[in-house]
């Protein structure tokens, strides 16, 4: 996912992050300076769908003007299955009774 706050935030007339944490306080939400500078400079690792709702309210915007799929780099991410990965043969799961009994 990509962030795309400062980007909606330009649209919207906002150039930094001070102006963006006013309005946000005056929608309800207070936020640290700290938490606001990583939210305005870097992708949030985490937010919470509360503030995410303040946010779009402010920028007047969908979530997902604000969070952007990356597609290509999910792609990127799988491992790569090739017949030379299984050593040229199919893996198959084995069902029934194949299974290992748990500890006792």
């Amino acid at each position: 996912m990509r962030w795309n706050l400062r980007m909606k935030a330009a649209e919207a007339g906002i150039w930094k992050s001070t102006e963006m944490r006013r309005r946000l306080a005056e929608a309800g939400l207070e936020i640290s300076a700290g938490k606001m500078s990583a939210l305005w400079t870097g992708t949030p690792t985490t937010i919470r769908l509360d503030d995410l709702d303040v946010i779009c309210a402010v920028l007047e915007c969908e979530p997902t003007e604000l969070l952007i799929r990356e597609p290509d780099k999910v792609a990127a991410r799988r491992p790569q299955k090739t017949a030379e990965a299984t050593g040229g043969a199919v893996v198959t799961p084995r069902f029934g009774r194949h299974r290992s009994v748990p500890p006792a």
